[in-house]
């Protein structure tokens, strides 16, 4: 499935079940906050609302929340990321992945973009 973009610089993408989805911050998030140097990931078995933060992603530069795409609950991390954080600069929208959801409210996704609409964001 095709990946969708958050306004708060995440992405989602559905597993082929259509109620899971494997979760991120963008190419744009990682660029503007240079090298990632920590994440803080959310406990398994957490849920969280559409919008609301469910971790923290520290570089050399800045902190910055990381917002939930969508409702859902977290079923796994990406240890590898805990890990290795710079994951998510070299890799965001593959290894440096941040968790994976079960989604609770598939209506939030109405409300994410497709690549071209969210590249008009960042532009």
């Amino acid at each position: 499935m095709s990946i969708q973009y958050s306004e708060d610089h995440t992405w989602l993408q559905r597993n082929d079940d259509g109620l899971t989805a494997v979760m991120g911050i963008t190419v744009h998030a990682q660029d503007t906050l240079g090298d990632i140097v920590f994440v803080d990931l959310p406990d398994i078995g957490k849920t969280f609302a559409a919008r609301e933060v469910a971790g923290v992603v520290e570089s050399v530069k800045a902190a910055a929340d990381v917002h939930m795409p969508a409702a859902g609950e977290i079923i796994e991390v990406n240890e590898a990321l805990r890990a290795d954080p710079s994951l998510a600069n070299s890799d965001p929208l593959g290894a440096g992945w941040f968790f994976k959801v079960k989604l609770t409210q598939l209506s939030d996704l109405d409300a994410l973009h497709d690549e071209a609409s969210y590249q008009k964001l960042t532009d």
